[in-house]
């Protein structure tokens, strides 16, 4: 059996964390999901390099490892996205969850989300939301929805359509 931790990130999991979001861009691709994230490596956006640098950054980072590998991220806030419509109560928001590709089938993602559901009850909080490109064969969206959350409001960001999903706790 594998050995199993959720650590703090820190500034240091930025390459982790292109590499998550690379191998992610060549999986889709390879599955014809391209407009999800389209077609070159995170790595080599300049723009997402920046994005990625914030993540890093931000406080709520968790890097899931197996067997002393980094495995997936997490990064829960009780402020949601901008372009997610506002609820009116406090809620803890999960604003990434990437797994790698190479462990995939070892729960690393659900065993994160479980992590969010725990921290929400660990603040006092009932409600956990997530969004996800709500594009291609909708996936994404059952995989959430697999994970006890349901379906709420869609968005767009330009052409991008985007599914936000939650989850009360208690």
């Amino acid at each position: 059996m594998s050995h199993f931790v959720i650590r703090s990130g820190d500034s240091g999991d930025a390459d982790t964390l292109l590499c998550f979001f690379d191998e992610a861009v060549e999986w889709l691709v390879a599955r014809g999901s391209s407009k999800q994230w389209g077609t070159e490596p995170w790595s080599a956006v300049p723009k997402r390099v920046e994005r990625v640098k914030g993540m890093v950054a931000d406080p709520g980072l968790r890097i899931a490892v197996v067997d002393g590998e980094p495995a997936g991220a997490l990064i829960v806030s009780e402020e949601h996205d901008v372009h997610v419509p506002p609820v009116n109560e406090r809620e803890l928001y999960i604003r990434l969850l990437i797994t790698s590709r190479r462990f995939t089938g070892q729960r690393v993602g659900g065993r994160l989300i479980e992590y969010a559901l725990d921290e929400a009850r660990r603040r006092g909080i009932d409600l956990v939301r997530v969004d996800c490109w709500a594009g291609g064969d909708g996936e994404l969206q059952r995989y959430y929805e697999s994970q006890g959350f349901r379906p709420t409001v869609r968005f767009n960001v330009d052409d991008w359509v985007g599914q936000v999903l939650e989850q009360r706790l208690g």
